[in-house]
């Protein structure tokens, strides 16, 4: 991992294509490294999440290119690799998985949803209203909570949505437009011997909260 992070490091002073063209040998020692690890994590992960069983680490990983097209920023390469395993398509899927983010000095684990449709979010809300009591005890568990204590709320609404009680107990969950999770890593951690026990024992903690959130398929249908 060190050596990804100090690629990375360099890719974010010199985010160019003529740097990384001269540098391409070198992406490409780092993608294998991550694909490497990818593999190995996922083979821990179908042990948690059996329902994982036949991904493949190129169906986690992210691209390092960039999408210009409609941006201002016209950086051409992601300065992070990012690794997604999610039940039904990896990082494709729209369903809750795990998350490992890659970058120096601002690595994280995380899951979840992010940035649901409308009919999906809508969904997730009322799953939420309906079965709060259940959420509250899976983030009130040691072993949850010792990583996350609650969503991410980076994405939320100034008020409670229509159709849902203003005086609700959770109304920050339902203000929600994302339902994520996370805890930092330090470079330290990606780095050291044993992180990929510690990613398997954080993904440990996450699948309580990803099968919550999951479960609204089941109760409501496919979401596209």
């Amino acid at each position: 991992m060190k050596e990804i992070l100090d690629f990375l490091a360099e890719l974010a002073c010199n985010n160019n294509r003529e740097w990384f063209n001269i540098h391409k040998e070198w992406y490409i020692t780092c993608h294998q490294k991550v694909e490497h690890f990818t593999a190995q994590w996922l083979e821990r992960l179908v042990e948690i999440d059996p329902e994982l069983a036949g991904l493949q680490p190129k169906d986690c990983i992210w691209r390092i290119y960039r999408d210009v097209r409609f941006s201002n920023d016209k950086r051409p390469f992601k300065e992070w690799f990012g690794i997604f395993p999610a039940i039904k398509g990896g990082r494709k899927s729209d369903r809750g998985g795990y998350y490992i983010h890659i970058e120096p000095d601002r690595c994280m684990f995380g899951g979840g949803i992010w940035c649901p449709n409308k009919d999906l979010l809508y969904a997730l809300r009322k799953e939420i209203f309906a079965n709060y009591d259940e959420l509250e005890d899976i983030f009130a568990n040691p072993i949850t909570h010792k990583y996350f204590q609650d969503f991410d709320d980076t994405y939320m609404l100034k008020k409670v949505p229509q159709g849902f009680p203003a005086d609700f107990e959770h109304a920050d969950w339902i203000k929600r437009k994302a339902f994520t999770f996370s805890t930092p890593l330090t470079n330290e951690q990606v780095c050291s011997s044993d992180f990929l026990e510690v990613a398997t024992e954080m993904a440990k903690a996450a699948k309580p909260i990803n099968d919550f959130l999951n479960y609204t398929f089941e109760e409501y249908g496919e979401f596209r």
